[in-house]
């Protein structure tokens, strides 16, 4: 089943310096189930792409739909949730209550809203952090809650744009594992953004490059890895013969641009 298809997607903001040409030519498919990722250098429209397939953006060129409806009407069908770079958790809620938030706008039952936090908490593993405060909680811990939140209300999709950029190695490490953990649990469909090749090889089914503004795709990447991967897969030849078309597929986006 198609969950994002995009054809001929271009988008170009209007600004007082004159247009910006953001994407261009961009088609893709992602399919239920898959993990995509999204790599290439600052500037090239990976987030931008995010928040159209999520009906921030609206695309000036091209066709996009989101489980066959247009990105708006599957943002009012709630069929994503969006994990971004920061955890934008607030600081006065709990993390319980953090949780709770998107369930109260939506209006679940408080029985519903409680098994619903219980879940996804014991999920990214913050089962007994309740209670805390997102101050009490460290960097990573925060995007676990971040993406606990994200998770509440059940969308099939998830969104992810450098959920862990600015976590130090060791921790991202662990979270990546946990991430594919996650996946393979709830079976969603994931689009992540990132700027790191190992990650974008590590996690993916999928791995999109894209060039420098505008945004367009120079490769996409079918990864031969198997779906349940410890991190010493790293090592491996398969790994990085994918991890040097990465690199090579980056390369020719910045030769393209010129």
């Amino acid at each position: 089943m198609t969950v994002v298809k995009a054809d001929d997607l271009a988008l170009t903001f209007q600004t007082n310096d004159g247009p910006v040409h953001a994407l261009a030519d961009v088609n893709l498919t992602v399919e239920k189930g898959d993990f995509v990722s999204f790599i290439g250098p600052s500037g090239c429209g990976k987030t931008t792409f995010l928040r159209c397939i999520a009906g921030l953006e609206t695309p000036t060129g091209g066709s996009l739909t989101v489980n066959g409806m247009t990105p708006d009407e599957a943002r009012r069908s709630r069929a994503y949730g969006y994990v971004f770079q920061a955890a934008g958790l607030y600081p006065w809620r709990t993390i319980a209550g953090n949780v709770r938030l998107p369930l109260e706008i939506m209006g679940y039952s408080r029985a519903e809203m409680a098994e619903r936090i219980a879940r996804v908490l014991e999920l990214v593993e913050l089962s007994g952090f309740e209670k805390k405060y997102p101050w009490q909680l460290s960097g990573g811990m925060q995007q676990r809650a971040s993406i606990a939140r994200a998770l509440a209300f059940d969308a099939d999709i998830l969104l992810m744009d450098e959920p862990f950029g600015a976590l130090d190695e060791i921790v991202r490490d662990h979270l990546n594992e946990q991430l594919l953990k996650l996946w393979a649990r709830t079976e969603k469909t994931i689009c992540f953004v990132t700027h790191s090749i190992p990650e974008a090889v590590y996690l993916s089914t999928r791995i999109v490059v894209m060039s420098p503004r505008p945004g367009r795709i120079t490769d996409v990447i079918e990864s031969p890895l198997p779906r349940e991967r410890p991190l010493d897969i790293r090592d491996s030849t398969q790994f990085l013969e994918v991890a040097h078309r990465v690199r090579e597929g980056l390369r020719a986006g910045h030769a393209y641009d010129q």
